[in-house]
C-alpha cells in the first residue's frame, strides 16, 4: 500500500474520532443540512464548524454543495461505503498468515 493510501485511510478514521464530528454525522442522518442549521443544533462557533466540516469532507464521508453564501452538507453514500469496507478490511484476520512465536 502506498503512503498516500495510508494517509487517505487515516483521514477516514480522523473523521470519526471527535465527539462534535460524531454529532454532525448524526444530524446528517436525516438528510442534507445547511451549515446554519448545524450551527444552531451544535452550539459551536462558525470557525469550529468549518474546521470539523473540512475534516469530514476531506475524509469523503461527507459532501458539501454551495448554495448562495451557505454550504449544504450530506453524508456521502460512496464515502460511507468506503469507510465501512476499510474497517472490515483492516480488522479482518487472515487464516493463512503464520503467527510469530517469541522465545
Amino acid at each position: 500500500m502506498e503512503i498516500s493510501e495510508y494517509k487517505k485511510n487515516a483521514n477516514v478514521f480522523k473523521a470519526f474520532c471527535d465527539e462534535n464530528r460524531l454529532m454532525i454525522l448524526e444530524l446528517l442522518q436525516t438528510g442534507e443540512k445547511c451549515a446554519c442549521v448545524l450551527l444552531e443544533d451544535l452550539n459551536i462557533s462558525q470557525s469550529t464548524l468549518s474546521h470539523h466540516m473540512k475534516i469530514l469532507c476531506e475524509s469523503g464521508v461527507v459532501s458539501g454543495r454551495k448554495e448562495g453564501k451557505w454550504i449544504h452538507y450530506s453524508v456521502s453514500p460512496e464515502g460511507s461505503a468506503y469507510a465501512k469496507e476499510l474497517l472490515n478490511k483492516i480488522t479482518k484476520q487472515s487464516s493463512t498468515e503464520k503467527h510469530s512465536i517469541c522465545i
